[in-house]
């Protein structure tokens, strides 16, 4: 897809969210139902992901870590926008690499020490890029790609999360 097609198919789009902002607000949706074991059986729209304890935690390693699973959503965003990018800004990438990594206290979600935040105290997304674009090009496909992640955004300013038991 190029930067023509790509504006083809999202300008019907922004037009509409444009007159009516409504429009633009869909609610996404995930579930998942308990497994054999300490597991989750999540739904994911393609493939059930049976995620599970995480080794630090006494898993066995075999299941999906939702830790890791939150990662791979950000590089999923992150990949997803930035090829978005790149192609409004007709950057080509010969290859483009995202990584993400997140530093976890396992003490915190373990109860082991109260000091010890439960959740990632540090993530680090990086992009490895090769392209014959300049690097002020680059720098702002980074800057964009940044700015438009809508997993990276909700990290950053984390939206108010209701918990409900029913």
């Amino acid at each position: 897809m190029d930067a023509q097609e790509l504006k083809a198919l999202q300008a019907p789009l922004k037009d509409r969210y444009r007159q009516d902002p409504n429009a633009g607000v869909v609610t996404l949706r995930a579930q998942g139902r308990l497994a054999e074991g300490i597991a989750c059986r999540v739904e994911t729209g393609r493939a059930l992901v049976e995620a599970g304890l995480h080794p630090a935690t006494g898993g066995s390693g075999t299941q999906a870590c939702s830790g890791d699973m939150l990662l791979e959503a950000l590089v999923a965003c992150a990949g997803v926008t930035l090829g978005a990018v790149a192609t409004a800004l007709g950057i080509a990438l010969r290859d483009a690499r995202v990584l993400a990594e997140g530093d976890l206290d396992f003490r915190g979600t373990l109860g082991v020490a109260k000091d010890a935040p439960v959740g990632f105290r540090d993530i680090r997304l990086r992009f490895e890029l090769e392209a014959d674009a300049p690097e002020e090009q680059l720098k702002k496909l980074v800057e964009l790609t940044e700015r438009y992640c809508v997993v990276l955004q909700t990290i950053r300013n984390s939206p108010p999360v209701t918990v409900v038991a029913a």
